[in-house]
Formats: structure tokens, sequence, C-alpha cells
């Protein structure tokens, strides 16, 4: 990043996301940002344009990974995550600021163009159908057209202290070093995302993506002197991406084949992500007191939760995670083991999509963040 003048700041990202021994050999590194803002109004208006992370509809639709308090972001946020965007960022011109305690973004996408060849199985994501591959009508899926402009923006009520915005993304907790109280609320919205089949395939339907999000975000000493925090975060989302539409992904996902009895899901760790209808989220940590580990640091367990209300589906989506961070050096040096129990979805006898088992998983990470 550099600060070129008083006025104009320039931001870019490169990297490599989601390798493992599946994907593809000579993976390529990529840019998730490249932009260029002219601060019009010094803190209060900047106006900038390209390759960019500014994003609705919630908080962690822009997630500052090396902050995140568990093994990983809330993914179902980025809503179209490598579909029509590039890892969440898409082509784009903004607006962001603070008006007081307000703290706002605003931007004018271009998504990208889908390609039905980028989604397999080894590059962690199912493959988007075409209308003739989708078994029943009034299952909506993401339209293989020139797509339409994105309008997307969120919104955040800063209480307590102020959190930076030079650059997109969230942090995920400040570990205590800041007293943050935040209500936000954002949206986002496509004309003529989606499709799907009516009157047994005969005609085609388009129809809008539009996405709604509430949320809340507390972040807190509780105990300045010996260095104990908490932090907890709650969001609220109402999605409709078209009737029926649901998206399994398996993030780094181990496996990429299914037995005879293959599940709803897909392949090893995939599970229904996203979908049309409601999602509640939830998580909280408590940080122990500084050098409860002596020169080795200190621990932060954790929950999280997330509860969707798909229409597709017969029984709710539970999927939650439970585990602790040993933060050695906090954010910069850390180790996070994770449980994870995700559903099985399978269709019963009148072909309804029911929970037919569940499946657990641990993980274990080290991150090192400089």
């Amino acid at each position: 990043m550099a600060q070129l003048t008083d006025r104009i700041f320039f931001y870019a990202q490169f990297g490599l996301n989601n390798f493992n021994y599946l994907s593809p050999r000579k993976f390529a590194a990529f840019f998730h940002d490249a932009t260029v803002e002219y601060a019009f109004v010094p803190k209060h208006l900047s106006l900038g344009a390209g390759l960019s992370g500014w994003s609705g509809p919630s908080r962690f639709s822009a997630p500052a990974i090396g902050t995140i308090m568990g093994l990983d972001a809330p993914i179902f946020e980025q809503a179209t995550n490598d579909i029509n965007d590039q890892f969440l960022r898409k082509l784009s011109v903004y607006a962001k600021g603070k008006l007081g305690k307000l703290d706002y973004r605003l931007a004018l996408s271009h998504p990208f163009m889908i390609d039905p060849s980028l989604f397999t199985i080894t590059n962690n994501t199912l493959p988007i159908p075409t209308l003739g591959q989708i078994g029943a009508d009034n299952i909506a899926t993401f339209a293989l057209l020139p797509p339409e402009l994105q309008m997307q923006g969120y919104l955040m009520w800063q209480f307590w202290d102020q959190e930076a915005n030079l650059i997109p993304y969230n942090a995920g907790t400040y570990l205590g070093t800041k007293r943050v109280f935040n209500v936000g609320a954002g949206f986002v919205h496509q004309p003529n995302a989606m499709w799907y089949r009516t009157n047994n395939g005969v005609d085609t339907v388009k129809t809008a993506m539009t996405l709604f999000a509430a949320d809340v975000f507390y972040d807190a000493p509780l105990n300045q002197a010996t260095g104990s925090a908490i932090s907890a975060y709650v969001a609220y989302f109402n999605n409709d991406f078209g009737p029926n539409y649901v998206r399994n992904l398996g993030i780094m996902n181990p496996a990429n084949g299914t037995n005879a009895q293959r599940s709803f899901n897909g392949a090893g760790n995939a599970y229904p992500i996203e979908g049309t209808g409601q999602i509640l989220y939830g998580q909280v940590g408590y940080k122990f007191k500084n050098d409860l580990l002596g020169k080795s640091g200190t621990l932060m367990p954790y929950a999280s939760l997330q509860y969707a209300m798909y229409q597709r589906f017969k029984a709710p989506m539970a999927l939650w995670d439970v585990g602790v961070n040993w933060l050695i050096k906090g954010h910069n040096s850390k180790i996070t083991l994770n449980f994870q129990s995700r559903p099985v979805f399978n269709p019963n006898a009148q072909g309804d999509l029911v929970v037919g088992d569940r499946r657990g998983a641990w993980m274990l990470q080290y991150q090192i963040f400089f």
C-alpha cells in the first residue's frame, strides 16, 4: 500500500489461496486487490476504483483474515465467493468514509462472467449446473449470462472506539486492545443474477439476487490490568437467490469422490454453506489473562454456530465449531485447534432433503502473520 499524496491512496494484495494436495499443479498466485482512491473530503468521503473488496452485506463479507478469532472466517458471509467474483473481490467503483460514528461503504460492481469449467471438486467447490442439468423445476442457479451491475453496501454505527477503514477488511478480534461495540446493516442486489426453469422445463425465468444482513460486534477488555477480554458477534441474514437455491462448498476439501449412497452435500467436508432463506450466526470467545502460560502466551477458547433455514430443506442446517487459540504472540504467532460438526443431507422416501447423519472434523492450524 502507498499514500502517494495527501489524498491519493493505492492498495494491492497478491497471493495464493486454498492450495492443497488436490489442487491443480503449479497453482497460480493472483491479485486479490488492486485499487486507487481519492479522498475528496479526508476521512469523510473517498472514491475509488479497481479490483476491490469493499462489499456488503455484513461485517465478515470482507474479513481481515489475520485477526479471525476461530479457524476461519464465516465464509458464507462472502455470498458469491469465487462464483462471479475473484475470492470475494469484484471490479468496482466505491465510496467509503466516516460521518461521526457512522462508518459506511457503498459500491457499484461489475461481476465476472461465470465460467462453469472453473467449478470442480478439486477446486473445493461443486460445479454450477446448467438449466439442463437441474432435475426439477423451480430450483435456481447462477445465470450463465453476461452479468448486470451489482449494488452493495454496509453501514456500521461505531458506539465506542473507532475502527480503521483504510482498507476494506474488518478485524475478527482485537484481543482486548480496543473497546469496540458496533451495530451494522448491509445489502447486495444484482438484477437477473439467477435463473430457473418452470412448466417442466419449458420456460426459463430470470430473477434478481437480493441479500440483506444485520449484525452486532462486541470486542472489549474485561480486565485491562491482566489483559483478559471477550469477543462476541451475532448476525442475521435474509437471502434471496431465487427459488430453492442451495450452494455446497468444501473448504480445503480433502476428498473428491463419494460412495454409491452419495449425499446431497457432495464429497468430503462439503456442506450447504449458503442458500435462499434465513441464516443466524453467532460466535463468542474468551481470552484469558496475558502470560497465562508464562513466556509461551495465553489461550482463547471460542465457539460458533451457523443455523440456516433454507427454503429447499425440510430441516434446519446447523453447523457448529468449538476450539481454542494458543496465542503465542497474539495473532502474529498462534496455534488453533478446532472441532467442527456438520450435517449431511439426503432425500427421504418423499424426496425431501433432511439430515441423514452428522460428521465431525478435527483441524489443527498454525498461523504466522507479519
